[in-house]
């Protein structure tokens, strides 16, 4: 049997942590590692407890979760993060994705996707629904003039033409194997497209590859 997925949760609400630590405990694939409650704790506790996913809520008392992002994201080897909070806001989605979390999930989402959620994210593919991608581009798009969008075509520029052609399919929330049917191509091809993506875009997940897509005004189906 293969080791269970690490999970630890971060909220300032005792009984948030109590009710996901219950919830996921009925996976038996999920082990809840540890709970904090705050941001300023994250740091200190993926240290000790070297959790494989985060479930990150977004407003603490101290350090808030966007911040918390940042700083784990900045590591050499980061956990996968996902950010559960009750804020559904354009503005707190898309910049919790530009801090480099894995997914968004609202704290009334099932518990069966959450759980979903925790093992997409820990096999390496982000919890990013197209109906999310689309309310991103609509949000970026109704912003007017974005002084990104220059930055990502150039960055889009560096890529070949075959990087290019992955970098618009991660930008439409398709998953690798989707990816791999659209352009003939193997799981594992795909898997190297996307690594040398995030190595020459200097991104830290394929969340942010589909941003820089949407930045750049592409990635419209």
């Amino acid at each position: 049997m293969d080791s269970p997925i690490r999970v630890l949760i971060v909220d300032d609400d005792a009984l948030v942590r109590a009710g996901l630590t219950m919830m996921l405990a009925s996976a038996d694939d999920l082990e809840v590692v540890a709970d904090v409650a705050d941001g300023a704790e994250v740091v200190p506790a993926v240290n000790e407890h070297r959790p494989d996913v985060v479930l990150m809520d977004i407003r603490m008392p101290r350090l808030d979760g966007l911040a918390a992002t940042e700083r784990l994201r900045a590591r050499r080897e980061p956990p996968e993060i996902i950010i559960l909070t009750t804020f559904d806001t354009d503005d707190h989605i898309l910049r919790a994705m530009r801090a480099g979390a894995s997914g968004f999930l609202l704290k009334h989402t099932p518990p069966p996707e959450i759980v979903h959620a925790i093992r997409q994210v820990a096999a390496g593919e982000p919890m990013i629904s197209p109906a999310v991608l689309r309310r991103m581009m609509s949000y970026v798009a109704g912003a007017g003039v974005d002084p990104r969008r220059e930055r990502a075509r150039e960055l889009l520029g560096r890529l070949s033409e075959g990087e290019r052609a992955v970098a618009t399919l991660v930008g439409r929330g398709r998953t690798n194997g989707e990816i791999g049917k659209e352009l003939s191509l193997s799981v594992a091809t795909v898997k190297a497209y996307v690594s040398r993506l995030l190595t020459k875009l200097e991104l830290n997940n394929r969340v942010q590859v589909a941003l820089l897509v949407h930045d750049a005004g592409g990635g419209e189906d």
